[in-house]
């Protein structure tokens, strides 16, 4: 029972993720005064890109996330279930709760990365960005 859950928690994770891939966001370049306004295009697909190997990959880092916290929603589940009586209800219960919550976070914070790392590798080429 518990393999099963453990192993939803990752292919929901995996799924949510990797279908989302950072939601098609770029930054917003303002091309006044911009002396390389002529290489946006091509700056921005290659920042992306950049931006996608520094943030480590939404889909691998929720799949992180999931699994850590999985573990340790297993192990709190447990210790309630063994309060009420049942160990591995609660530790199953744990599991799938922990595994959701832990990708939801890890995933959340690999986009933030990765915004982070495309704005920054835009600026560094010169470019204006607002956001």
């Amino acid at each position: 029972m518990k393999k099963l859950i453990t192993s939803i928690v990752f292919i929901a994770g995996a799924l949510i993720s990797g279908c989302y891939s950072y939601g098609g966001w770029q930054p917003t370049v303002d091309s006044y005064n911009d002396p390389n306004a002529y290489r946006i295009n091509q700056d921005m697909a290659e920042c992306k890109q950049l931006a996608s190997q520094a943030s480590g990959g939404t889909t691998k880092e929720t799949a992180i996330g999931a699994g850590t916290g999985a573990l340790i929603g297993a192990a709190g589940g447990a210790i309630v279930g063994a309060f009420t009586g049942n160990p591995g209800a609660g530790a199953a219960i744990g599991a799938a709760a922990g595994g959701f919550g832990g990708g939801a976070k890890q995933g959340f914070s690999a986009e933030e990365a990765y915004k982070r790392s495309y704005s920054s590798c835009m600026r560094n080429r010169g470019h204006h960005t607002i956001n």
